[in-house]
């Protein structure tokens, strides 16, 4: 199974399972249970885990679902994709167990999460490489500069930088045509602060979508075309896009495993999360299943095609779900 076909399933899969649960009259924390197998087997669980958030996170939390289901069948875990701050809304609405993250929580949301007696556990589970894509007839910006992309990107762009020419005159006079995340996307908050210089300026006349498979849809149709999203997009969608390598001042650097894991890929590596609400915790099933997630998110990260998280940065996820788990 391909990941746009893993994603598919998993969006697919999240909806059965939400109208499921709904049809039931319950929710997660009441369908729970353990199950004890004869000869003193080890204990069988089941019941629903509620999860939602980033698009660039879910499939991560779909794969390590899919390996946690080889052990434990009976738990279902749904993953839906309403963006970071859509998802965030849910999980501070008390309506999610596991909130997919690409970004850290805003202050305005730990509000919100604390006005509802919310309290959760932020865990780093991979790395990304936001990468800026364009069309594969592209052959005049194979490497931008920051400088370059914000000319692009930033506010008073609008209606003005309309054609790669606008951006560099040695570029040709064809039509930019922009494609990128919606305002609720952490991908776009992270790329705006990062390459604009503060957290939600953007020019607006650009194709915006919560869906990272619309913006590979529009750049892969416009030979102008550029966009922006997480680097296993990008690699899923390689044979119709190219990567742009990305010059912060130190020369030009491609996105890639190596490159996000060592920081040299700047400004655009950064951290992936999942947030974990306290109380879900005291279910076995979601406990379990974090555990899981944490002692095997380098095999989950890598068979799922993301950047796994360096030695150290695993050591401290495992720490924080020991702790996580004992309180």
């Amino acid at each position: 199974m391909t990941r746009g076909q893993r994603r598919l399933s998993a969006m697919t899969a999240a909806t059965f399972l939400i109208a499921l649960t709904a049809a039931c009259g319950g929710g997660g924390a009441d369908t729970s249970r353990t199950e004890e197998t004869g000869g003193g087997a080890a204990a069988q669980l089941s019941g629903q885990i509620n999860s939602d958030g980033s698009s660039t996170v879910g499939p991560l939390t779909t794969a390590a679902y899919e390996l946690f289901a080889e052990q434990q069948p009976r738990v279902q875990v749904a993953v839906g994709t309403s963006g970071t701050g859509g998802g965030f809304e849910k999980f501070c609405n008390g309506e999610t167990d596991i909130q997919n993250a690409s970004r850290p929580i805003k202050d305005e949301e730990k509000a919100a999460c604390q006005s509802k007696g919310i309290t959760y556990t932020e865990l780093t589970v991979a790395t990304d490489a936001l990468t800026v894509v364009v069309n594969k007839e592209n052959t005049w910006a194979k490497c931008l500069t920051v400088e370059q992309l914000k000319k692009i990107w930033e506010p008073a762009a609008e209606g003005k930088v309309k054609s790669w020419k606008d951006v560099d005159p040695k570029f040709p006079d064809e039509p930019l045509t922009l494609a990128g995340p919606g305002t609720d996307s952490g991908t776009f908050d992270y790329f705006t602060d990062e390459i604009n210089g503060e957290e939600g300026a953007s020019r607006k006349d650009y194709s915006a979508s919560e869906n990272d498979n619309d913006i590979v849809a529009a750049v892969a149709g416009a030979k102008g075309g550029l966009g922006y999203f997480g680097f296993t997009y990008f690699e899923e969608n390689q044979d119709k896009l190219a990567a742009v390598e990305i010059d912060a001042g130190n020369g030009c650097v491609a996105p890639s495993v190596q490159t996000a894991q060592d920081g040299t890929y700047t400004p655009l590596s950064r951290p992936l999360f999942i947030y974990v609400k306290n109380e879900s915790m005291k279910r076995p099933e979601v406990k379990a299943f974090v555990e899981f997630y944490a002692t095997n998110i380098n095999r989950i990260a890598t068979d799922a095609k993301y950047i796994p998280l360096n030695s150290e940065q695993e050591a401290k996820l495992k720490s924080a779900v020991e702790s996580l788990s004992a309180s």
